[in-house]
Order: structure tokens, then C-alpha cells, then sequence
């Protein structure tokens, strides 16, 4: 199956924290996976009592392939905004008070990067009536209870379309490179999968776009994910 995915704006994070706040130049498998499951109705979060909401052990693991559309001309973006910090309780309380002279206490510029002009496409191997799930999903026929909308990676990003299509057009497909791979234009590390309580575990590899777009992507763009399985 091939979806192409479309938003006018997104942002792709990393675990990260400060002032400066990177965003991955595509959608990940990561992300791809969490997409495709939530269309599908497939559950991906253990139990809500948990302090940090982890991922189950039993979801599908799905070979995906991700690429942006030739031409689409999405570009990384910049936003810079100022973050505000208040102390708690009576912390800073003699000693940032008559400084702030009434105004907020810590104000700083903080600098996020979106992504502008999302147009990728999403190739899916088939696992057990997946695509006739997703299928009906996007036809608005299978209405289970799903987590929220589908967002394109950050919560205030919505897609303005998701299709499916016969056939992709020309994609600069992301495949990922080996430990001796010659560098590369444009490589970047992606997160493959997420591991919420220990961020040691989340696994991540270098991929890169091929040179030249094609419409099947080549089978080093096909990627395990969120891991490849004990038996296939």
C-alpha cells in the first residue's frame, strides 16, 4: 500500500531539551508507524495509569518505506518564540523579585524549526487485512476509538490530506546506510523506535534521500519498524 501524506506545516523532534529545538528533514518510521497504526485502529499504548505512557510489546512490526515527493520543495523552517520560566513556591523570591522590577522573572528567545510543505509517501507491507482497515479508516467507514487525531508530529500540525494511491510518483525514497557507506548529501539519523522510559533503548539509524527519485523505492529504504521481528 502507498499512502501520500500531505501538511502544510511539521515538525519532527528528537528527544531534546534547551533553547534550540531541531526537527528531522522528513517524517521518521517512527512517526510513519505511529500513523499507520492509528489509522488501522491498532492500539499502541500500554496502560494510562503509568506516570510516562510506554508503547505495548505486542504491536505489528511493519517493513516501511519513506520518501518526499520530487518537486515538493519542503524546506525546514525557523520560529523563534520567548520561553518563560516562574519559580516555584518561594524560590527566587528575594533575590529575582526586586530584579524583575515587576516584570516576568526569566524570559528567553528560544529558536524551533518546522518543517514547511510536508509531501511524503509512506510504503506499507502488508500485515494481516492492514490495508483493508486503513482503507476503510480513510473512507470514514471504521470508527473505532482511536488516540485523538492524527497530527504531523507536533499537536498543533494537522494533515490537510492522506491518500491512498495506486502508484507513487517520482520520491526521493530515504534508505538507510551501513556502518561503511561513503558520506552522503543531506544524511540524517532517524528514529526507527521509541522506547518512552528509557531513552538509551529508542533506536535510531543514519538514512539518506537517493540522488536520483524513482517511483519504487530501492530495498535499502525498506525499514523494520519499530524493530525487525524474532520470526519472520
Amino acid at each position: 500500500m502507498w499512502l501520500r501524506v500531505q501538511a502544510p506545516f511539521a515538525a519532527y523532534r528528537g528527544f531534546q531539551a534547551g533553547v534550540y529545538r531541531t526537527t528531522m528533514p522528513i517524517m521518521p518510521p517512527s512517526a510513519a508507524l505511529g500513523l499507520v497504526l492509528n489509522l488501522a485502529g491498532i492500539e499502541m499504548r500500554t496502560g494510562l495509569e503509568q506516570p510516562t505512557t510506554q508503547i505495548r510489546a505486542d504491536i505489528p512490526h511493519l517493513q516501511l518505506a519513506i520518501g518526499a515527493v520530487d518537486g515538493s520543495n519542503c524546506e525546514v523552517c525557523t520560529l523563534y518564540q520567548q520561553l518563560h520560566s516562574y519559580p516555584v513556591g518561594n524560590s527566587g523570591k528575594d533575590t529575582l523579585k526586586p530584579l524583575a522590577k515587576g516584570a516576568k522573572f526569566w524570559i528567553t528567545p528560544v529558536r524551533r524549526e518546522v518543517l514547511v510543505g510536508l509531501d511524503v509517501i509512506i510504503g506499507i507491507q502488508e500485515f494481516e487485512n492492514l490495508f483493508d482497515r486503513i482503507s476503510q479508516a480513510l473512507r470514514g467507514e471504521f470508527n473505532v476509538q482511536r488516540y485523538g487525531l492524527p497530527f504531523a508530529g507536533d499537536n498543533n500540525f494537522l494533515f490537510d490530506r492522506i491518500d491512498i494511491i495506486d502508484s507513487p510518483p517520482l520520491t526521493h525514497w530515504y534508505e538507510k546506510m551501513e556502518i561503511d557507506s561513503a558520506p552522503r548529501n543531506r544524511s540524517q539519523r532517524l528514529t526507527v523506535g521509541i522506547d518512552r522510559l528509557d531513552n538509551s533503548k529508542t533506536t535510531s539509524y543514519l538514512f539518506a534521500p537517493i540522488a536520483e527519485p524513482s517511483i519504487e523505492p530501492p530495498g535499502s529504504a525498506w525499514t523494520w519498524t519499530p524493530k525487525r521481528p524474532s520470526q519472520i
